[in-house]
């Protein structure tokens, strides 16, 4: 088959590889019909996720058909039309009873790696690096999907696959970090990032009842993107956050903060961010975290700091005496994709929610090394990549 395979920094290939296989009896292989290229995806890209191997396959977002089910797998069908989260669960250990399905004890078959670099392994993803199991991703004509009992979303209602395939990543993402900061209907809810999380993000605090949302970002399209969800925009290139953000609180600073930056903050009229950038380029720091530095210095006493940007590594001049001092609460993590499935896919089926407003550029997969540059770049106006094998 074919599939998009990492090969360095900025080299993405579209090459010829095996085709997957059952392996194990709750195994599935799905038929891709739509995959996506990530924010996340782009820190492989860019050579700042340890754990990559030449010719690894890409991909953590997309969905399909049923086409081979293994023997102990009693709840897929040949035909079923699923939505894949790229979080691979076994639903039956400890954190999966308790719905931490991100940090399933079971899923990540390099389990000893990942103990040694974070202390405990976190769950297995799709097509994201050794240190989360290795496993082939769904940038391909089929996938093997581990667990196939537990995961997949069935989609039996007629919705396009534009509609449904951001269940599998980032509609769920940026839900998460809005509940997460537990928004109240008194709350201003900031947001750093108008990517494709940061976009969810907005429509998530919007549909929880915040007072008012703002979001930090300095690309137009990405802006004016986030003014048609509702939010108050901030150019970080044209503006001081800090200064506007305490303006439109009366000097209070937002209750409630949203990193959907992760580690290439790409800010650079701060002495934090060139200090970053220099740091990094000499392998003294594996992340830039400029949006967190931020967040903690502008955010309210006693306010709540949410972290779906994903960080790999070690990060520097943190100021965690004024996050201890202010009484912040920290919350993180990979999504916990399937206990939100359920109702974010009524939310979709209601009209609340259409999630394919985000996607601007629609190719064939083996475009998929070009748009990678595009989606980078940021050019002509690309807020999410969609691909069709």
């Amino acid at each position: 088959m074919k599939a998009l395979c990492w090969h360095g920094k900025k080299d993405v290939r579209y090459d010829d590889v095996p085709d997957p296989r059952i392996e194990e009896p709750r195994d599935a292989i799905v038929k891709v019909t739509s995959c996506a290229i990530c924010g996340s995806d782009l820190h492989l890209y860019d050579g700042f996720m340890m754990g990559m191997e030449s010719g690894d396959i890409l991909g953590h977002e997309f969905m399909g058909e049923v086409v081979e089910v293994g023997a102990a797998d009693h709840r897929l069908k040949v035909g079923d039309r699923v939505v894949v989260p790229f979080t691979i669960c076994c639903g039956e250990c400890e954190q999966c009873r308790r719905g931490n399905f991100s940090v399933c004890e079971r899923s990540n078959r390099n389990k000893g790696l990942a103990d040694k670099m974070f202390g405990h392994a976190t769950a297995g993803l799709f097509g994201y690096t050794h240190l989360t199991g290795g496993y082939a991703g769904g940038q391909a004509e089929y996938v093997r999907v581990p667990f196939a009992d537990v995961a997949p979303v069935k989609i039996t209602n007629g919705l396009t696959d534009d509609q449904v395939l951001f269940l599998g990543d980032i509609l769920p993402t940026g839900w998460q970090a809005a509940v997460q900061c537990d928004i109240q209907p008194t709350d201003t809810v900031a947001i750093w990032g108008a990517g494709p999380v940061g976009q969810f993000a907005i429509r998530a605090a919007v549909l929880l009842g915040a007072k008012q949302v703002v979001v930090i970002d300095n690309v137009p399209e990405r802006l004016g993107m986030a003014e048609a969800g509702g939010a108050t925009t901030i150019n970080f290139d044209h503006e001081s956050v800090v200064e506007r953000l305490n303006d439109l609180t009366a000097g209070k600073g937002p209750e409630k903060c949203i990193d959907a930056v992760g580690m290439e903050a790409h800010a650079t009229r701060s002495l934090d961010s060139l200090y970053d950038r220099a740091k990094q380029a000499i392998m003294l720091e594996t992340d830039r975290p400029h949006v967190l530095r931020e967040m903690i210095y502008v955010c309210r006493p006693a306010g709540t700091l949410s972290v779906p940007g994903v960080y790999g590594g070690l990060i520097d001049k943190l100021p965690f005496g004024a996050l201890m001092n202010k009484g912040l609460t920290l919350r993180t993590g990979q999504t916990h994709v399937n206990r939100w499935t359920d109702d974010l896919l009524r939310r979709i089926e209601e009209g609340q929610l259409d999630p394919s407003f985000v996607i601007t550029h629609t190719v064939a997969l083996e475009d998929g090394p070009e748009m990678y540059k595009t989606f980078r770049d940021k050019k002509d106006g690309c807020i999410k990549v969609v691909l069709k094998p």
